[in-house]
């Protein structure tokens, strides 16, 4: 069996030693190289930012295997064919869960008044307890729904919204365009963890960043595009949303003069919400392999169509 590995040089250097481990642990012969004759290669191990375009030579590749949880820079590849896999890890979703959990924790709490307080003004005004905070999840997803899942655990209650229905215990889910305004409607934090897609795309507008209660906190760590930046800054200008904080943005690096940066109402972090953990994925990508030659479904394989 070969496998090509297909990243940029910093992903080599953290999977060179722990893939072949997990192969070897796994009872899986293969050889893991970076270049192959494509009619040879069985596997292909891949990072959306790399230089490969053209999928059309592997015509004996099994599965194209992501090392990235989003797929929207590879899903249109029309030369792409082969059955493509999107990385769920768990690393991943425990650091998007720390990630969402402490952001809504700090707006809940009201921790910035007391962190940035200046003129050393005492204020002793607690905080409502979670069960009277309403928070709303935008995308039930493996992520998402270990956000939610998480959040209701602590007592805020949950809204979750999907695309299409789904039922999770312990919390409200909504799906379609009804169930949207319905989930944003008085939320005093939004979650978004929505996949790209066509349809995801400026979905909070200015419409549906009216919805919310009167300074409600957005925090996003799913796709920059999801928000219209403009829509959002007018929001924050008006006091319609009362803080964002923003972890991902449709030009990363953030430019130096975007308006984020000076806005006393935003945070921006960089990118950091959580990231794929290689000593994890390492064995998903295995697991996958070791489904693929067993004839099992793959795990987390994506639908063209929806685009995720």
């Amino acid at each position: 069996m070969r496998i090509l590995f297909s990243a940029p040089d910093t992903d080599w250097a953290d999977y060179r030693e722990l893939l072949p481990r997990a192969l070897a642990e796994a009872g899986i012969e293969a050889e893991l190289s970076r270049e192959a004759d494509p009619g040879t290669v069985d596997y292909i191990v891949y990072a959306p930012n790399d230089a490969l375009r053209d999928f059309t030579p592997f015509i004996r590749a099994r599965a194209v295997l992501s090392l990235w949880a989003g797929v929207e820079r590879i899903v249109g590849n029309a030369t792409l064919t082969q059955p493509l896999t999107r990385m769920v890890d768990a690393g991943l979703e425990r650091g998007m869960v720390e990630y969402v959990t402490g952001h809504v924790l700090r707006h809940h709490l009201g921790m910035d008044a007391h962190i940035l307080n200046p003129e050393r003004a005492w204020h002793p005004s607690p905080p409502p307890l979670a069960a009277d905070r309403p928070v709303t999840v935008l995308g039930l997803g493996a992520l998402g729904r270990a956000c939610a899942e998480t959040l209701a655990g602590l007592g805020f209650p949950v809204t979750g919204w999907s695309r299409t229905p789904k039922e999770i215990q312990g919390l409200r889910c909504l799906s379609g365009e009804d169930g949207l305004t319905q989930a944003l409607r008085d939320a005093q934090i939004v979650v978004t963890l929505l996949p790209l897609t066509p349809e995801t795309e400026n979905l909070l507008n200015a419409t549906r960043l009216a919805l919310p209660a009167r300074g409600a906190a957005l925090i996003n760590p799913g796709r920059g595009p999801l928000i219209d930046d403009a829509a959002l800054l007018a929001a924050l200008d008006e006091g319609r949303i009362g803080h964002a904080t923003l972890d991902v943005f449709r030009t990363e690096p953030l430019p130096a003069d975007h308006p984020y940066w000076r806005h006393p109402q935003v945070t921006v972090t960089p990118h950091v919400a959580s990231a794929t953990r290689p000593g994890t994925a390492a064995r998903v990508i295995v697991e996958n392999i070791r489904r693929s030659e067993a004839g099992e479904p793959l795990l987390h394989l994506v639908d063209r169509a929806r685009g995720y």
